[in-house]
C-alpha cells in the first residue's frame, strides 16, 4: 500500500503492535549460557504473559436511521468481535472502533483483535461513503456519520453479551484515529451513553485545520492547505455509476442507501463481485465525477476553496458543522487525546484546543504527544509501547471499571538518538498536568538580521518544499534536507545556544511586514541549525499567515505576533535557531500575482518549556526481569573481565627501565602461521624520540605483518615488542600512546572532516580535551576544508585527514602504512612537512613506504627488511654509504666529459641536469679534479653520489617481487 493510502485508510493506534528485539552472542563459550537464559526467559514469559483470549467474529450489514430527520435508512458494513466466555450471564464492556479516512472496517482488524484480546466486545464498521457501506461522505456531520454511530450504540445495547448501564445504554468506549478520532469526539458530545473516548491525531476545527492563519485570523482569511485537501478528495476515487432504477431504500429518501462504495485505491484489488451501488443522493445527478461519493454541499465547498484559494463564510460554516469545535464542551466522557508531532495535517494545536475545551467543562482529560502522526506514522517503538499502556489503562478504568485512576498528567517524548536496529530512540517525560502550548516556562532567544526584501514569483512557482503530506519517513527526510528558495525568503539567526533548550509547545515571534499591495501571504518556519550548518525543520511544520492592512514602508509596520507550530525537541548547546519567512510553500495555495514584501524580526523567539521528569520506557520492566534472569551469567562474565584486567595490569607493570624512554623497541620478533609459512623470521629495531624511521622492503618482506604485531592486532610467535618500556599485547593500555594508519583511511562521506574526527575520538571514551584538535589540525594543515563534507575531499585530503585521525591525542608514537599512497608530488611534499612537524617534543614516527626517494628526504633513519628479517638499519646516510659515483659541477661539461673519458679507470662519464656524473672505478676524485684543472676547466663542486635506491637494490637485489605479506 502506498504511503498516502496507508495514512488515510485507517491510522492504527500505537498500542496495536508489539515488537520484540532479541540480541545474541556468537561466542562459543557463551552459547550454552545464552541457551539457558533464553529458556528461562521463555518460561517466565509463559508464566507472566497474559493468557491469549479467543474470540468469534461475525459480519453484519446493519441498517441505521440518520439524516436531518433521523429517519433516513443507510446500510453499514460491520464486523462484531466477541471474546470467548462472553455471554448474557457474563457480559463484557464494549468498544466502538472507527477507521481513518479512506479506510474500511478491514483497516482496523489488528486493532479489533488487540481490544478483544483485552476482554472487550468490539464493533468495527465501515463509515458511510466508503467500502461496502451506503450513503455519501459528509465528513462526520452530526446528522449523518454521528447519527450512524448512535444507531450502532443502539445495536450494541441489544446484544446480550454486552454489558449495559441501563436500557439502551451499553458500557462502551469509542476509539479511532484521524477521521475516526473526530467521530469519537462528536459522538461523545452528542450521546452521553459513551463512557470514554480515545481519539488520536484528529482535528478540533476542520476549517482552521485546512485554512490555518498563525496570527489568530479567521479561516476566511486563512491560507488553503491545498496538498492535504487534494489528497482527501482524491483518496475516495470516482463516484459509483448511477443505477438504472432505484431500489426500495431510495424511495422518498434524501439520503439513500449506497452500498456500492468507492473504488479501492490503486494498490488494493477490486472486489470480485461488487454489490449493486444502489443510488446517489440528490444534488449530484448521476454521481459528479469531481466529487466521487462526497455530499454535494461538501463537494461544492471544496471546489470553491480549491479554485479561489480562500473560503467563504458559508464554506467555513460547512466545515465547522463537521468539527468538534462547536460541541466539544458538551463532552462528558473522559477523554484521552493522542496527537503526533510529525503531522502537517492536524498538528498538536488541534489536540490542544480540544483538551482546553473539554477540561473547561469539568470532564477528565489526558493529553499524550508522540513522534509520529500523519507524516510520521505510528512513531518509534518506545512511543507505541507508552501509548498502548495509556490507552489500556484509560479504557480499563473508565469503561471496564478496573485498575487505578489514570489521572490527568501530560506525557510526551523527544528523539534521543538511534536504537541498535536503526530505529529512533526516545526519551519520554511526564508533567503533573497538561500546560497547553505555552508550557510552564519560556526562554527568549534573540534572532538578528536586517529587514529583508522577499519576492513571490508569478503563480507562486517555484515553491519551497517544507513537507510532503502523508509521505511518512520521506517527509522527515524533506524536513531535514530541503531549504527555502533564494530570493523568496528572509533569514534571521540566533547566536549559538550556551546551553540546551528543551522545547515543548508552540514558540512565538513578533514580525514586521511591509507590502506595496497592503496584503501578504507568508510562511514562517523555525529551523534547528547544527554547528556544521545543516538545518532541520522539525516535523516539516510551517506557520502560514495572511496579513492585511500593511504599510508600504517597513518603518511604519506594526509588530504582529506569529504562533509557530508546536514541537517537542531539544535544541543542543552550540546549535542556533534560524527564523525563516518565505513567500511560497508547495503544500499551500498562494496568490498568483507576483509581489515583493519586506520582512523584519521585531523581537526574540519565545520558546516554551515544561517542567517535567523523564519516565522510563515500559520496556524497562523487561530489562529488570531479564537482568534478574541473567545475573549469574553477568557475574561470571564480570569475573572473567576482572581476571583479564588483572593479568593485563600485571603485564603492564613489567616495564624495563632501559627502554622506558624509547618509543619503540622490537627484539627477536618472529611470526609463523599454522601452515608453516613464516611471514617474519627475525626483526630487531629501535625507534628513538624525534626520529622519523622509514620501514622499507620488497613485497613479501614482512612489513605489514610487523606493523600489525606492533599494533597488537596479531600475536607474535616469538620475541617481544615494548612501547616506552611496556610490553605490548592486544588491548594493552600503552596502546593509547600509539596512533596508527594501516591499510588506508575510512570515513563517513556525509560528515565533515571535523565531525569524522570528533566521532572517532568520542568512540574512544576519552575526554574531548585530550584530543588536542587544534594542535592536530594545525599539523595536518587541512585549513577550512576540515569543515567540508568528506565526500568533497580529494584523495590527498583524505590521506591528510587519516593522518590527522592517527594524531588525535598527540600520541608519542605514530605508525603509518603508506601515508603518501596515491598522492601527487605537491601533496607528497606536504605530507613530508606534516611528519617532520610531528616528530618533535619527544614524539617519533615509523612510516612504511615504497617510495624510496621520498623516504630518503623524509626519514632520519631507515630499516630495510628482506625475506622476513632486517638486513640493514641506521641513519639514512649510513645505510646509503660511500659511492664511486661522483657529480662534477664544471664550467664546460662537454670538455670535461672528454677529459674524464680519456682517464684510465673511469668507467662512464655522462651529462645530466646537475652537470657531469662519472663512475670513478679505480681513479681517485683528486686525480680526476687535477686532470680537469690542467685542461683549463673550472671545477665548482665535487659531490659523491649515491641514492637510497642504490643501497636498497644492493641489499635486496634486483628482483623485488614477492608473494605479499600475510
Amino acid at each position: 500500500m502506498s504511503a498516502v493510502a496507508s495514512r488515510l485508510r485507517g491510522w492504527r493506534p500505537a498500542w496495536s503492535r508489539r515488537r520484540l528485539v532479541v540480541a545474541g552472542s556468537t561466542r562459543r563459550r557463551l552459547l550454552v549460557a545464552g541457551l539457558v537464559a533464553g529458556l528461562l526467559v521463555g518460561l517466565v514469559g509463559w508464566a507472566v504473559w497474559p493468557e491469549q483470549v479467543g474470540y468469534t467474529s461475525r459480519e453484519e450489514v446493519l441498517t441505521v436511521q440518520s439524516g436531518p430527520d433521523g429517519a433516513t435508512p443507510v446500510t453499514l458494513d460491520t464486523t462484531f468481535y466477541l471474546p470467548d466466555g462472553a455471554s448474557a450471564a457474563d457480559p463484557v464492556p464494549s468498544v466502538l472502533l472507527a477507521h481513518g479516512f479512506g479506510g474500511t472496517k478491514e483497516s482496523v482488524v489488528a486493532d479489533a483483535e488487540e481490544l478483544v484480546d483485552q476482554g472487550y466486545a468490539v464493533l468495527a464498521w465501515t463509515a458511510r461513503g466508503f467500502g461496502d457501506s451506503g450513503g455519501q461522505i459528509h465528513l462526520n456531520h452530526p446528522d449523518y456519520e454521528v447519527r450512524d454511530a448512535q444507531g450502532l450504540l443502539d445495536w450494541l445495547a441489544e446484544q446480550p453479551e454486552v454489558r449495559t448501564d441501563g436500557p439502551d445504554n451499553p458500557r462502551v468506549g469509542v476509539v479511532g484515529g484521524s477521521y475516526g478520532g473526530a467521530l469519537a469526539l462528536l459522538l461523545a458530545a452528542a450521546d452521553h451513553r459513551v463512557d470514554a473516548i480515545v481519539p488520536s491525531i484528529t482535528w478540533h476545527d476542520l476549517a482552521e485545520a485546512f485554512l490555518p492563519e498563525a496570527t489568530g485570523g479567521d479561516p476566511t482569511e486563512g491560507v488553503f492547505k491545498q496538498a492535504w485537501a487534494g489528497i482527501f478528495f482524491g483518496a475516495v476515487g470516482e463516484a459509483p455509476a448511477a443505477p438504472a432504477e432505484a431500489g426500495p431504500e431510495q424511495e422518498g429518501s434524501d439520503d439513500p442507501g449506497e452500498p456500492g462504495g468507492a473504488p479501492p485505491l490503486p494498490d488494493e484489488p477490486a472486489p470480485a463481485d461488487p454489490i449493486d451501488p444502489g443510488g446517489v443522493e440528490p444534488g449530484v445527478p448521476g454521481g459528479d465525477p469531481l466529487c466521487a461519493r462526497f455530499a454535494d454541499d461538501l463537494c461544492r465547498a471544496y471546489l470553491e476553496v480549491a479554485v479561489e484559494g480562500r473560503a467563504s463564510a458559508e464554506a467555513v460554516a460547512r466545515l465547522r458543522e463537521s468539527s468538534p469545535a462547536g460541541v466539544v464542551d458538551q463532552i462528558t466522557a473522559p477523554t484521552l487525546l493522542i496527537q503526533g508531532g510529525a503531522d502537517s495535517l492536524f498538528p498538536l494545536a488541534e489536540a490542544d484546543a480540544n483538551a482546553r475545551a473539554i477540561a473547561a467543562a469539568g470532564t477528565p482529560v489526558q493529553v499524550a504527544w508522540f513522534l509520529g502522526g500523519h507524516d510520521g506514522g505510528a512513531g518509534p517503538a518506545a512511543d507505541e509501547q507508552r501509548l498502548r499502556e495509556l490507552t489500556g489503562q484509560w479504557l480499563d478504568y473508565y469503561v471496564a471499571g478496573e485498575g487505578e485512576p489514570p489521572g490527568d498528567d501530560f506525557t510526551w517524548s523527544r528523539a534521543a538518538g538511534f536504537t541498535a536496529d536503526r530505529g529512533v530512540a526516545t526519551t519520554a517525560y511526564r508533567a503533573d498536568a497538561y500546560p497547553g502550548l505555552a508550557g510552564t516556562d519560556a526562554t527568549e532567544i534573540a534572532v538578528a538580521g536586517p529587514a529583508q526584501p522577499v519576492a513571490r514569483p508569478p503563480g507562486g512557482q517555484p515553491a519551497a518544499v517544507s513537507s510532503l503530506p502523508a509521505a511518512g519517513g520521506l517527509a522527515s527526510f524533506v524536513a531535514g534536507a530541503v531549504t527555502d528558495l533564494p530570493g523568496q525568503h528572509a533569514r534571521f539567526s540566533s547566536e549559538p545556544l550556551p546551553e540546551p533548550v528543551a522545547v515543548a509547545g508552540a514558540p512565538t515571534v513578533p514580525l514586521r511586514v511591509a507590502s506595496p499591495t497592503g496584503e501578504a501571504v507568508l510562511f514562517v518556519k523555525l529551523y534547528d541549525v547544527a554547528p556544521d550548518g545543516s538545518a532541520t525543520l522539525p516535523g516539516g511544520l510551517v506557520a502560514p499567515v495572511r496579513l492585511t492592512g500593511l504599510p508600504a514602508d517597513i518603518a511604519d509596520a506594526e509588530p504582529v505576533t506569529v504562533q509557530l507550530p508546536a514541537i517537542a525537541r531539544e535544541l543542543p548547546a552550540g546549535h542556533t535557531l534560524r527564523l525563516s519567512v518565505a513567500t511560497t510553500d508547495q503544500a499551500y495555495t498562494v496568490p498568483a500575482e507576483p509581489a515583493v514584501f519586506e520582512v523584519a524580526a521585531a523581537g526574540p523567539v519565545t520558546v516554551p518549556t515544561v517542567a517535567a521528569e523523564p519516565i522510563p520506557s515500559p520496556a524497562a520492566i523487561w530489562r529488570w526481569v531479564l537482568a534478574g534472569l541473567v545475573a549469574t551469567l553477568a557475574l561470571g562474565i564480570a569475573a572473567v573481565v576482572v581476571l583479564a584486567r588483572r593479568r593485563r595490569r600485571r603485564a603492564d607493570r613489567s616495564v624495563t627501565a632501559e627502554d622506558a624512554g624509547v618509543p619503540l623497541v622490537v627484539r627477536g620478533l618472529r611470526k609463523a602461521y599454522a601452515d608453516g609459512f613464516v611471514a617474519v623470521s627475525r626483526v630487531d629495531l629501535r625507534v628513538e624520540p624525534e626520529q622519523v624511521v622509514g620501514l622499507l622492503g620488497p613485497n613479501g618482506a614482512g612489513k605489514t605483518t610487523t606493523l600489525r604485531v606492533l599494533l597488537g592486532l596479531t600475536r607474535p610467535t616469538e620475541g617481544e615488542v615494548r612501547v616506552f618500556g611496556h610490553r605490548l599485547a592486544p588491548g594493552a593500555p600503552v596502546l593509547s600512546r600509539v596512533g596508527a594508519l594501516v591499510e588506508g583511511p575510512g570515513f563517513l562521506p556525509h560528515l565533515s572532516g571535523l565531525d569524522n574526527l570528533t566521532s572517532y575520538w568520542r568512540a574512544t571514551g576519552r575526554p574531548a580535551a585530550d584530543a588536542r584538535f587544534d594542535e592536530v589540525l594545525a599539523i595536518a594543515g587541512l585549513g577550512d576544508a576540515v569543515h567540508r563534507r568528506v565526500r568533497t575531499y580529494s584523495h590527498g585530503m583524505k590521506q591528510r585527514l587519516a593522518v590527522a585521525q592517527a594524531m588525535l591525542g598527540m600520541p608519542r608514537l605514530l605508525l603509518l602504512d603508506e601515508p603518501t599512497d596515491g598522492l601527487d608530488p605537491p601533496q607528497i611534499a606536504g605530507m613530508r612537512r606534516v611528519l617532520h612537524s610531528y616528530a618533535t617534543d619527544g614524539r617519533a614516527v615509523l612510516v612504511s613506504s615504497h617510495l624510496l626517494a621520498e623516504v630518503e628526504q623524509t626519514c632520519t633513519h631507515v630499516v630495510v627488511m628482506h625475506r622476513g628479517e632486517v638486513v640493514a638499519s641506521g641513519p639514512v646516510a649510513d645505510v646509503v654509504g660511500d659511492s664511486p659515483t661522483t657529480t662534477f659541477e664544471v664550467s664546460d661539461p662537454g670538455a670535461a666529459q672528454a677529459v674524464l673519458a680519456e682517464l684510465p679507470g673511469v668507467r662512464t662519464a655522462t651529462r645530466n641536469e646537475d652537470g657531469l656524473v662519472a663512475d670513478l672505478d679505480g681513479v681517485s676524485r683528486a686525480t680526476a679534479v687535477a686532470a680537469l684543472v690542467n685542461a683549463g676547466i673550472g671545477v665548482e663542486r665535487v659531490v659523491p653520489r649515491r641514492r637510497l635506491e642504490d643501497a636498497f637494490l644492493a641489499l635486496v637485489g634486483e628482483d623485488t617481487t614477492g608473494s605479499g605479506d600475510r
